[in-house]
């Protein structure tokens, strides 16, 4: 491999390693804070890293993984190593709230009480197809998938002995042990978000809880967070010791009067440490999809978690700790509006969105989660399957580009991203040029051979009178006429990859 480094350029290879609401739900006032406070840790990130050089210039981007004193900590977050190699999984929120159809947060939205749900506990019957969904994930180019064992409601896809309100006590169906053995049966990993809230149980805090569906409404409720802990830790214990090796558990979520001390999180990595040691944990112990807590820190929390977790928003420059240092992250979204299945909702992001985002969150070294929230019958709902499929067909010509890929020290070109990794550039092209395409941050002695990925075919350099003055600049040409304009061979997104001199 080139000494990428010495010119200005930094490669990584394969071996570096809830909810959004509609308007009216109580965690909206949750999400108006959410830009705004990754912003301000960006700006304080930003801050810190504005006088680190490298060689004779400051490095473009703040996520180089080669730059000195910016690398990825292997000691702290060596567990990560093959989900930042991966880079893109599935989320699946799926549950009785899929019968209302109105948002896993349909409880806490409209008040509504454990009694007043049971209607759509009866009314879940599904029939899942759980290889159809593992097709679905495996053929978008997604490497790992994690499904929601538990959401706020409490009603459980999995066996317990700890409780009755649960698929395999009222169906006699086990939907976690069949979402696993279909999912790896595809040679995907698995991973089970798990909430920390559980609104069914009554020692769970009611009245005075922010988010719970009778907040306000029971004034003589008394909590019994000793009990409710208990049967917490429990449950933890249960789906890391009776299901096999997990990749990923994905805890939900902590926020004003719930965190650390109330879940009793030291007893929850301890159990998750002895039963699961290979396992990654996300940030939520401490924190939500706003507030990342102590893992931006040089001196962590125990339960600070192994990535941060940024919901429905991109980081402007990626997560990095206050000392300028890399964080790994994972930009979680939704396909719609809505993570549970909502009837209403069918405002899907198109596939070039999906790819751009997934894009630009490599660039910035990190991953992408993105949702599917099967309806009450247990289907992948159409608008999202079309999707993913064309995102999978991108894929499947381009995901070299992704898969062990990460920053690539230059700066952001107009037309689109760079990712970098296998000792080569991957040049993201969104926007088609005038005339021939301006390689940003290369001159044209640093370019040995440019090849368009999707079929591996050479594409010249551009010499031609209208950039005759750039000598210091290299041009790809995008047509037999390097002066001409052309339109780009994928609309999506044309990847060229580039070995440098």
């Amino acid at each position: 491999m080139k000494n990428l480094v010495s010119v200005g350029v930094s490669i990584i290879g394969v071996s570096a390693p809830t909810p959004t609401p509609t308007p009216n739900y109580p965690r909206a006032q949750l999400q108006r804070t959410r830009n705004g406070l990754w912003e301000a840790i960006q700006r304080v990130s930003s801050s810190v890293m504005s006088g680190i050089k490298r060689g004779d210039r400051t490095c473009p981007q703040p996520l180089c993984h080669t730059c000195s004193m910016r690398v990825i900590d292997e000691d702290r977050f060596g567990r990560s190593a093959w989900w930042r190699h991966d880079r893109f999984g599935m989320f699946i929120h799926w549950g009785a709230y899929a019968v209302p159809a109105r948002g896993e947060w349909v409880r806490s939205a409209e008040r509504m009480s454990v009694e007043d749900y049971q209607y759509a506990i009866d009314a879940f019957r599904p029939e899942p197809d759980f290889d159809a969904w593992a097709e679905v994930a495996a053929s978008a180019g997604m490497r790992y998938a994690i499904l929601t064992a538990k959401h706020h409601d409490g009603y459980a896809l999995f066996d317990s002995a700890l409780s009755d309100y649960t698929t395999a006590k009222v169906l006699g169906r086990d939907f976690v042990a069949e979402f696993l053995a279909a999912f790896r049966k595809r040679g995907i990993k698995v991973g089970l978000y798990f909430s920390l809230i559980d609104w069914s149980r009554p020692d769970f805090p009611h009245h005075a809880d922010l988010h719970h569906p009778m907040r306000g409404a029971v004034p003589d409720h008394v909590p019994d967070l000793d009990s409710y802990r208990q049967f917490l830790h429990g449950q933890v214990r249960e789906l890391c010791s009776g299901y096999g090796p997990l990749d990923i558990l994905w805890f939900d979520f902590s926020y004003e009067g719930m965190g650390p001390q109330q879940w009793g999180a030291d007893e929850i990595v301890r159990i998750v440490r002895e039963l699961q040691p290979d396992a990654i944990m996300d940030n939520r112990m401490e924190g939500d999809g706003a507030n990342p807590g102590s893992i931006l820190t040089a001196t962590p929390s125990p339960w600070a978690g192994d990535f941060a977790s940024p919901e429905q928003i991109i980081p402007t420059q990626g997560v990095i700790g206050y000392d300028g240092s890399p964080v790994p992250w994972e930009s979680c979204m939704t396909l719609n509006n809505h993570w549970g299945y909502c009837a209403s909702d069918t405002v899907w992001k198109p596939a070039s969105m999906v790819v751009h985002k997934l894009v630009e969150c490599v660039a910035k070294g990190g991953n992408l989660l993105t949702n599917v929230g099967p309806d009450a019958r247990g289907r992948i709902p159409t608008g999202s399957a079309k999707v993913l499929d064309q995102v999978g067909t991108w894929m499947d010509d381009n995901c070299e580009s992704i898969r062990g890929c990460g920053p690539a020290g230059l700066p952001k070109p107009d037309w689109g991203w760079w990712t970098a990794g296998h000792g080569k550039l991957y040049a993201h092209v969104f926007e088609a040029p005038v005339g021939p395409l301006p390689l940003i941050g290369l001159r044209p002695d640093q370019v040995k051979l440019v090849r368009r990925l999707a079929d591996g075919s050479e594409v010249p350099m551009a010499q031609c009178w209208t950039v005759s003055d750039r000598n210091d600049l290299a041009f790809l040409s995008m047509g037999p006429q390097p002066e001409f304009s052309y339109p780009l061979p994928d609309e999506i997104d044309t990847v060229f990859e580039i070995t440098l001199a």
